[in-house]
C-alpha cells in the first residue's frame, strides 16, 4: 500500500485497519470511535475518503466504520477478480461478522446504497437506521451516455483506465463547488495506473442494465427484498445538480419509503457531502435520534 502524503493525512488522519476476505485479498477500512456503530459505504469512483468530514464530526460519539471496497481506495486491487455486486456484499458481511456488529446504522452513497441495502434486508434486525445519498438499489435504464460510453469494452478501458477519465471527470463535474486541490488529490490518489483503476472499470462494467448481465438477478433481489426494510428510519440527502442520480431516482426511492424524510439540496451534485457541508449535521441528528 502506498503511503498518503502529508497534505492527504492532514485531513484523513486515520488509522488503517485490514481485513483478509479470502486469496491473500485485504480489504481495508476505518474503524474511528466509540459507540454505537456507523458503517458508511461509498460508490463509485470515490473510497473512504469521501466520508472524512463526517467520520471526524461522529467519531466521538459513534463508532465510525468506512469502507474501501475491494479495488478501491486502499484495498488490494487484485487483476483477476469478479468485482461483481455479489462480491462486494459478501465482502461487507465478511467485515460486520469479523467486527462482530450486532446493531448498525448504515450511510450510503452511489454503488454503497446497492451493497449496503443488501447487507440490510440480509440483516434487517441489526439495522438502527439507514442514511442514503443520490444513489440507487434497484434497476433503472436512465444511465447517462458519458458512462454508458465508459461501459465500451476498448474504448471504456482505454478511457477509464488509460486516461483516468472517470476520476477526472467526477472530479469535476460530481460537485457544484469546486473541490479544493488537496480534496480533489485525495480522490485521485488511489488510482494512479492502469493496474490501479481495474475496481472503477469493474464498477462501470457491473452495471446490470439487460437481464442477461451477471449481476441482474442480485439487483432484482435487493430491489424486491426492500419491503423488509420499510419499517426502517430512513433518511435520504440529494443533490438535486447530479447528472447521473437524478431527482427522478428519489422519486423511486420514496415510492419504496414513503415515510421516509428527504432533504434536496438545490445547489448540489452528486458529491453531497462535499457540496453541503450541512449535510453532516443532518446526519448526526438522524442517527442520534433514531
Amino acid at each position: 500500500m502506498k503511503t498518503l502524503p502529508k497534505a492527504l493525512k492532514e485531513i484523513y488522519p486515520f488509522q488503517d485497519n485490514f481485513l483478509d476476505i479470502g486469496d491473500n485479498h485485504r480489504m481495508h477500512y476505518v474503524d474511528e470511535g466509540k459507540g454505537n456503530a456507523v458503517i458508511m459505504l461509498h460508490g463509485n469512483p470515490t473510497w473512504s475518503f469521501y466520508y472524512r468530514n463526517l467520520i471526524q464530526n461522529l467519531k466521538s460519539t459513534f463508532r465510525c466504520i468506512a469502507v474501501d471496497h475491494l479495488g478501491c481506495g486502499l484495498s488490494h486491487k487484485p487483476q483477476k477478480y469478479p468485482y461483481r455486486l455479489t462480491d462486494h456484499i459478501c465482502n461487507l458481511q465478511k467485515l460486520v461478522e469479523h467486527l462482530q456488529l450486532e446493531r448498525f446504522h448504515l450511510v450510503m452513497h452511489d454503488w454503497g446504497c446497492a451493497i449496503g441495502m443488501a447487507l440490510a434486508e440480509h440483516w434487517p434486525e441489526r439495522i438502527e437506521s439507514l442514511v442514503m445519498m443520490n444513489g440507487a438499489a434497484f434497476h433503472s435504464s436512465l444511465i447517462p451516455k458519458r458512462i454508458a460510453l465508459c461501459k465500451m469494452p476498448f474504448l471504456g478501458s482505454f478511457l477509464v483506465r488509460g486516461l483516468n477519465a472517470f476520476v477526472w471527470a467526477a472530479n469535476s463535474m460530481a460537485t457544484i463547488h469546486k473541490l479544493e486541490p488537496t480534496v480533489a488529490l485525495g480522490y485521485k490518489f488511489p488510482y494512479d495506473s492502469w493496474k490501479n483503476r481495474i475496481g472503477i472499470k469493474k464498477f462501470v462494467n457491473d452495471i446490470p442494465l439487460y437481464a442477461n448481465h451477471p449481476s441482474w438477478e442480485t439487483l432484482s433481489r435487493i430491489q424486491n427484498e426492500l419491503f423488509l426494510l420499510s419499517p426502517k428510519k430512513v433518511l435520504f440527502l440529494w443533490g438535486a445538480r447530479d447528472f447521473c442520480f437524478t431527482r427522478s431516482f428519489l422519486e423511486e426511492w420514496q415510492r419504496f419509503f414513503p415515510r421516509a424524510k428527504s432533504i434536496v439540496y438545490e445547489d448540489c451534485g452528486h458529491y453531497v457531502l462535499e457540496d453541503a457541508q450541512e449535510a453532516i449535521d443532518e446526519i448526526r441528528r438522524f442517527i442520534v435520534r433514531a
